[in-house]
């Protein structure tokens, strides 16, 4: 017997198979690659969001991705920082990290929020593990010369054999930006420079940044929707376009593209689902960074 739908309902059903059929050949093309997630701002502190992130790296999963997140939490280590006392300043988007402000950082970073990070990832259906850049000496850094910034270090090597465990074991690795040097000393790391080092490391296919922007916001408050890397370094030479947290971004984002990642994604980390949204449809929702060579700028104004 066949079934007579309403015509309303069997329009919604062939909208939902369209849907489907349309993120198909985007899920081919990221199957079985590594694609790494730089997970931070409204995404990570708002519970329904948090969700939303959770689901959608369950679906990259089920599609036979590789995701691997790297999480910040520079707002959760300033507040406990002005709890107790400890005064915070920032260089260039860097945090300023003596010993005390490091201590803090330690704790938060590969402490609670590390633990809450893996928790909703848990709930949504992932089979997350938390580590930090110290555990197998993932991260291997050194004291960040110019400017100094005190226990900020730059990432001189990665093992990425803990995390290329995990991904073969169907594991999600969610990495807390604490790395130590050689003599065991711990640093705090720009969690957007450690997307990028982990990105390069596994030969990942995209990179993406959660933000608290629409993207890269180009001169007159327009959307760039795609810039070349050669684009990202003219905007960050110019001053006054490109300020704070978005310069490590864009300077880790040309590192990773110059080091084989094929695409970087600034993607608005406050919209429901942003992530599949981005790599699953033809418009996305942010910025993609390309290669020189397939770049080419386009703004969108804002509405």
């Amino acid at each position: 017997m066949i079934r007579d739908f309403p015509p309303q309902t069997r329009e919604r059903t062939l909208a939902k198979a369209r849907t489907l059929l349309e993120a198909l050949p985007f899920m081919r093309e990221h199957q079985g690659k590594v694609v790494a997630l730089k997970y931070g701002g409204a995404a990570m502190e708002r519970s329904g969001l948090a969700s939303s992130f959770a689901q959608d790296v369950a679906l990259l999963q089920s599609a036979g991705i590789r995701p691997v997140v790297v999480h910040g939490g520079g707002p959760a280590v300033s507040h406990l920082s002005a709890r107790l006392g400890i005064e915070t300043t920032f260089v260039d988007g860097l945090r300023v990290t003596d010993a005390e402000t490091l201590d803090v950082a330690t704790m938060v970073l590969a402490g609670k929020l590390n633990t809450e990070v893996v928790g909703a990832l848990v709930a949504g259906g992932v089979n997350a593990v938390g580590l930090s850049g110290v555990d197998g000496r993932l991260l291997l850094a050194r004291k960040q010369e110019a400017p100094d910034l005190g226990f900020v270090g730059e990432v001189v090597h990665v093992e990425p054999h803990v995390l290329d465990a995990l991904l073969e074991e169907r594991f999600v690795p969610v990495v807390a930006s604490i790395a130590i040097d050689e003599h065991g000393q711990a640093y705090n790391v720009n969690a957007d420079v450690v997307a990028s080092e982990l990105a390069v490391a596994l030969s990942a296919e995209k990179l993406l940044y959660l933000n608290d922007v629409p993207g890269l916001i180009g001169r007159g408050g327009a959307l760039m929707s795609e810039v070349s890397a050669t684009q990202c370094l003219d905007l960050l030479s110019e001053g006054g376009v490109v300020e704070g947290g978005m310069i490590p971004k864009l300077e880790s984002a040309v590192r990773a593209l110059h080091a084989g990642v094929s695409r970087v994604h600034l993607v608005d980390g406050r919209v429901e689902h942003a992530v599949v949204l981005e790599l699953f449809t033809p418009e996305g929702v942010g910025t993609m960074i390309a290669p020189d060579a397939a770049g080419a700028s386009e703004e969108v104004a804002i509405p």
